[in-house]
């Protein structure tokens, strides 16, 4: 019996998202699969060591490559490696501004304003907004967003849960 292949008609054509994706967590999971859940193509920014450098993370961050690989890993694991293309991120609007095939973002609550810097410089440029998907903050089990600073600190793991009381 043959196996019958069905497109599954998603609401954009590309997505685009971005990060550093260190400490790769529960809340990464959660923004890319609904840029996959939405979008037939997803963009991935990863930024680069040099743009990561300029944001003064107050801990210390995985290479590129390493942060890179983490990424392949889990897109290889959820069956999405055809849909994406993993792209190095500069600066916080690179190719999101000048791309005018781009028809949607993801964000976290934390990240929504840069989105709107974003529309307004693609307005700017005579290119279409971009539909803003904001994902809610995923929580660790205490009630406290999850980020990898509080993993880097040994507080809580990637999943969310504690480590120390």
């Amino acid at each position: 019996m043959a196996t019958v292949v069905r497109k599954v008609k998603r609401k954009f054509e590309i997505v685009v998202v971005g990060g550093t994706f260190d400490e790769f967590h529960k809340g990464h999971r959660v923004i890319l699969m609904k840029a996959f859940e939405i979008g037939n193509r997803v963009l991935i920014g990863l930024c680069t060591d040099k743009f990561v450098k300029k944001l003064r993370k107050t801990h210390k961050v995985s290479t590129y490559n390493d942060r890179l690989r983490n990424l392949e890993a889990f897109l290889k694991e959820q069956g999405v490696s055809s849909r994406v293309e993993i792209l190095p991120l500069g600066d916080p609007y690179s190719y999101t501004v000048s791309n005018n095939l781009l028809d949607a973002i993801v964000v976290s609550q934390e990240t929504e304003p840069q989105a709107h810097e974003i529309n307004v410089k693609r307005e700017a440029r005579k290119l279409p907004s971009l539909k803003i998907i904001v994902v809610k903050t995923v929580l660790a089990e205490n009630g406290i967003p999850i980020s990898t600073t509080r993993i880097r600190q040994k507080e809580i793991n990637c999943k969310g849960e504690l480590l120390k009381a």
